[in-house]
Parts: structure tokens; sequence; C-alpha cells
């Protein structure tokens, strides 16, 4: 199940400088650019509240309409303020659709893989970072989401195996009460 681009709409952005960006996210919106695929850069803003939400989503995709064009982009640096972690400024690159579809695919299988490894009881973090290192090594996104399971159940099986070992061998040493 391909998870669909999110659909943004975009306003162009004439005024530039601390002030202004300031002034923007005041009323709510983010300043951004999109550039590649040989495009020239577009300086934009976008509505902070949507975008906010949409970068919760691992390998998000968005299908961005400005100025009656659709764009589909995807997240290249995202600034956030260090305190109150609000987007500051985002840039976005340009992609083509396959790109996206892989994207999408990838962001299924690291859901799915989070999903998995919670309801077995192991860490989702771990899982993920081993289909991502999969996927660095050329698997599919669906055999990295196997292999990457496979690995945090052994690697879990070893640490609750370790664990045992140390508890029998604490209770084996620990001297009797009262002697």
């Amino acid at each position: 199940m391909l998870v669909p681009a999110v659909a943004i709409t975009a306003s162009p952005r004439s005024e530039f400088g601390k002030g202004a960006a300031r002034k923007l996210r005041r009323a709510g919106q983010v300043p951004a650019v999109i550039y590649g695929s040989g495009a020239e850069l577009v300086h934009v803003t976008l509505p902070a509240h949507e975008l906010g939400l949409a970068l919760r989503t691992s390998r998000v995709v968005f299908t961005i309409d400005f100025a009656g064009a659709t764009i589909t982009a995807k997240p290249r640096d995202v600034q956030r303020d260090p305190v109150r972690r609000v987007i500051e400024h985002i840039d976005l690159i340009i992609i083509t659709k396959e790109e996206a579809a892989e994207r999408g695919a990838i962001g299924d299988a690291i859901r799915a893989t989070e999903a998995a490894a919670t309801e077995a009881g192991m860490d989702p973090a771990a899982a993920v970072a081993a289909m991502e290192d999969a996927i660095a090594h050329g698997e599919s996104a669906s055999d990295a989401a196997d292999h990457a399971l496979s690995d945090v159940r052994e690697k879990a099986e070893e640490y609750s195996e370790a664990n045992a070992h140390a508890a029998a061998e604490a209770t084996a040493e620990a001297p009797a009460e009262g002697a």
C-alpha cells in the first residue's frame, strides 16, 4: 500500500530577510525553496501546520501546487528552532515520479517494520536502522524489512539469553541470608 503524496499549496515569496521570514512564520507560513532537475530555484511559502503534519511521515513526498503547475518534491533540508522545534525553513528538491514511487514504497516498509517490531516487543528504532542499512546495501524495501525484523529478533533473543544467564549467576553468587 503506497502512501499517496501529500498535496500542499505553495505561494510565491517576494520579501526576503530575517524580518520578512519572521512575519511569515507569525502568519502561519514557512519560508521554503524548491529546486532541482534543472529547474530554476523558486522561493515560496508553505502552510506551517500542514507541513509539520506531513513531515511526521517517513520518506514523505509532496505534490506541490504552485502557479498552476504541479511539482513533485521531497524534503532536502529542514531547519527547526532548537528550543521550540518549529520549522523555520525547508528546502525541497524536485524528484521524478519513479523516485516518488520508490520513496513511498520505502516509507511504507519503514512504517510496517516499526509496527511489526513494536507488536513483537522489539525496538522499532533498531529495526528501522537495520532496514535502512539493508536498503543502503542494495536490498529491496520488502526484503530489507524482513531481514531487519529477523536481525532485531535475533539480537533480542541474544540479549534475553545473556540477561537470563547473568541473573542465574547473580543468584548463585548471592550469599545466603542469615548465615
